[in-house]
């Protein structure tokens, strides 16, 4: 039997009989809301804002309520287990916490909040280039938890390969590669405050502290920030990635490479051919293209044509486990948790992290089983688990 996620509700329900409610949201509509309260004006529109005018994000969104779950019944579901392995990684479901940087600007205990809250349930985190802290300092707090890590990829091969030389180091199994920020796209929440936090020296712990890029330094970034900041910059934005650079990383990492951004069949077809290992279908959650298309819309299609050859995961515009379900019932192997749980960090740092993630399981599991599953093979041997509406 695998974790009883959904006793997490038990365990609220239970508070009342002291008059105790829940100190965040347990409906993930209302988390926003809640954070927005308690974030300025440039935090908070960094997390939550989008490309253009929003329509990607909304696309997203929007795609999810074309799809719904076709619940079976007389089904004994009353043990279940989600527990699953992707790419080497056992994990108690198929959730990981993905790889969002700057997290200090909601937190001062940023991604190190993250990774506790993520190891003390098992769920992988994925690791963001542009953290606020450290590889080494996010992998201490994650103790022996497993964590996968993402590049923003470096135009100095040197750079590059010191930062996977390090990630590979502290433990981290699956290099994942996004590939649709090599620059930044027209974001007018933050361009209206001229907010970007790079260039004040946040989300940039992991590349100041590499002694690659340190060595082409006059002065360390401590003694000369925006010296540094003015060589970080242009190295990881403003140049595109080509296929033919993927040689440079399988020399390099010795671990599955997952390629972060796909949207179209082709890309994650191509992805086969050059030997990568797994794809995320996802558009960055909206904030990159405006006007492309939802994920969600993307994600059968990709998941037809790669039939089974590489791990599909899937990322952009989840809020919740019925979410979650949905692109499982899809095809995904797996699905990154996004702005949910920055919302849950602005708001109790630590454990504002774990109430989303257990929120995120509970309804997960719930949703699930009342569907009439108890395990992911049951789900995945369903072809009507989900059905796309006519209207």
């Amino acid at each position: 039997m695998g974790v009883p996620f959904a006793a997490y509700g038990a365990e609220i329900y239970l508070q009342g009989l002291a008059d105790q409610r829940p100190a965040l949201p347990t409906d993930p509509s209302r988390l926003e809301a809640a954070a927005r309260s308690v974030l300025d004006d440039g935090p908070f529109g960094y997390v939550a804002g989008g490309a253009g005018g929003g329509a990607t994000m909304r696309a997203n969104r929007d795609a999810f309520d074309r799809y719904a779950m076709v619940p079976r019944m007389l089904r004994d579901t009353t043990e279940r287990d989600w527990s699953t392995t992707v790419l080497g990684t056992a994990m108690p479901a198929p959730l990981l916490v993905a790889p969002i940087g700057v997290m200090s600007i909601v937190h001062p205990d940023g991604e190190l909040a993250v990774a506790r809250a993520a190891a003390e349930l098992g769920v992988p985190m994925v690791l963001s280039t542009a953290s606020s802290h450290t590889i080494e300092e996010v992998a201490a707090a994650s103790g022996d938890a497993p964590r996968w890590y993402q590049l923003y990829w470096p135009t100095e091969d040197e750079v590059t390969v010191s930062i996977l030389e390090r990630a590979r180091a502290a433990g981290h199994r699956v290099l994942v590669v996004t590939l649709d920020t090599w620059t930044l796209g027209w974001r007018p929440h933050d361009l209206d405050l001229s907010y970007l936090p790079f260039l004040r020296g946040v989300g940039t712990a992991i590349p100041f502290s590499d002694p690659a890029f340190r060595a082409g330094l006059a002065a360390p970034p401590e003694n000369d920030l925006m010296a540094a900041v003015q060589r970080w910059v242009p190295m990881f934005t403003g140049t595109a990635v080509r296929w033919d650079r993927l040689d440079l990383l399988r020399e390099h990492w010795d671990g599955p490479i997952v390629l972060k951004g796909v949207q179209h069949v082709d890309d994650a077809l191509h992805a086969l051919d050059v030997g990568m290992d797994g794809i995320v279908v996802s558009n960055h959650g909206g904030r990159q293209v405006d006007r492309a298309i939802g994920s969600l819309d993307a994600l059968p299609g990709i998941v037809g044509a790669v039939d089974g050859r590489a791990a599909v995961l899937f990322d952009s515009g989840i809020r919740s486990g019925a979410d979650a379900g949905v692109a499982l019932a899809l095809g995904a192997d797996a699905v990154l948790l996004g702005r949910p749980f920055v919302y849950g960090l602005a708001l109790g740092g630590q454990d504002g992290v774990r109430h989303v993630l257990r929120s995120v399981l509970a309804e997960l599991d719930l949703t699930l089983a009342l569907s009439g599953f108890a395990d992911l093979a049951q789900l995945r041997g369903a072809k009507d688990a989900v059905m796309r509406r006519t209207q």
